[in-house]
């Protein structure tokens, strides 16, 4: 199966050039790859001391950040080396200060995983959540590097517990130890017979938790706001927004709504503000002396939505309407905002974990949306009673992190 593996990546390294152009995502998968190692080279010297973390994307970013942050803190001598694997997060996150080097993962073959571990040669490597590429796996227990999974999420469908997986269990045995999520990716790896397993919790809930702390000001917000109540709308996909167009459209006045799209496309914009009724404005829009004045403000930029939600009263999380894959509940939820979301998010616990806690609630179509939006407008006890249980379920979920460093540190 190996072989099979090997045979698949490498033909998909040589079908990239092809692939790349008929799709804009795959372009930049390999355009942003072609000089990965000139630039390693030209940032890492052979005697920097280096700790290597790994996120598939900007979700798995986020879950890495508080514990790169503390590793900063108390191993400075070292350099942080941060890969990614998809271009949604490297191209947003290139040029972040939290990491001292930031790169793309190269594909998954022998030779690209000994060149990149002989140029970046990590004390640690850091894989966050669930990325899992069998030849990096390979060439770190090999070079005995001391590798960690954090936050990390197992699921019965995933291919180490299916009959078939057994080439990919043994490559597993790189963990020096896993930092899980939950009981259930604890209970998971227990039947494969890994012992070395704790369950420390998931690091998003420490992330979120420090942005109470920073400055989360925006006066283009309050200028759009004035006293009205205010809807957020994160990481919309459109299936997201066809649940929420007969809402808005009917609402009465009094209610403002911020929508942030996933994907900041003029042509998706500009089609979901023709489905509305309602006045529309864009942030790009925000010095116009009119802006206050519309009932719907749609934000085409990105790195906002975190402040934004701190001024929501009601926030609707993209992702679960559709198959796209549920966003981040837990940034709305720390500001103890009550959060709601589309149906399909069984493959996000945290999401039935909210849920269960009285933070979250699920709707299945634009009826139900209406209904519960119209609801938490309505009821202002019930409103702030789902927030603080939003909030209390952050709270009780902290310090992940914490178990992660002294592990870090104990040698």
């Amino acid at each position: 199966m190996h072989f099979l593996y090997n045979f698949a990546v490498n033909s998909t390294e040589k079908l990239l050039p092809l692939a790349g152009r008929f799709n804009e995502k795959l372009k930049l998968f390999r355009e942003g790859r072609k000089k990965l190692f000139d630039q390693l080279a030209a940032e890492i010297t052979p005697t920097d001391k280096t700790i290597w973390f790994h996120a598939a994307s900007l979700g798995e970013y986020e879950q890495a950040v508080p514990v790169i942050l503390k590793v900063k803190e108390f191993f400075p001598e070292h350099k942080i080396v941060l890969s990614f694997f998809s271009p949604s997060g490297y191209e947003v996150k290139k040029n972040t200060s939290v990491a001292d080097i930031v790169t793309y993962l190269p594909l998954d073959t022998e030779s690209n995983a000994g060149r990149f571990l002989d140029m970046v040669h990590p004390d640690w490597v850091l894989f966050v959540k669930y990325e899992f590429w069998p030849n990096f796996l390979k060439e770190l227990k090999k070079r005995e590097i001391r590798t960690l999974l954090i936050s990390g999420a197992f699921r019965k469908d995933q291919v180490f517990f299916q009959r078939y997986g057994k080439w990919m269990r043994k490559y597993l045995e790189a963990f020096e130890y896993f930092f899980l999520q939950n009981e259930k990716s604890v209970k998971l790896l227990h039947e494969l017979g890994f012992e070395n397993i704790v369950k420390s919790g998931d690091t998003r809930f420490d992330r979120v938790s420090a942005q109470l702390e920073q400055d989360n000001h925006l006066n283009f917000v309050e200028t759009f706001l004035g006293d009205d109540l205010c809807i957020v709308a994160g990481s919309t996909w459109p299936e997201d927004e066809e649940l929420l167009i007969e809402f808005i459209d009917k609402n009465s006045a009094g209610v403002k709504f911020i929508i942030a799209p996933h994907a900041i496309k003029k042509e998706k914009i500009e089609a979901f503000r023709k489905k509305l009724r309602v006045s529309t404005v864009l942030y790009s829009e925000k010095d116009n002396e009119r802006f206050k004045d519309h009932g719907v403000l749609i934000v085409d930029n990105v790195g906002l939505l975190t402040k934004i939600y701190s001024y929501a009263d009601v926030a609707y999380v993209g992702g679960a309407a559709g198959e796209t894959g549920l966003h981040n509940i837990l940034e709305p939820a720390a500001f103890g905002v009550p959060v709601v979301i589309g149906k399909n998010h069984s493959k996000f616990p945290e999401a039935g974990e909210l849920k269960e806690a009285g933070g979250l609630i699920s709707v299945r179509d634009e009826t139900e949306a209406y209904a519960i939006l119209t609801t938490l407008v309505e009821d202002k006890d019930l409103r702030e009673r789902t927030g603080l249980n939003a909030v209390a379920y952050i709270h009780k979920n902290t310090g992940a992190t914490k178990i992660i460093i002294e592990y870090l540190l104990k040698d």
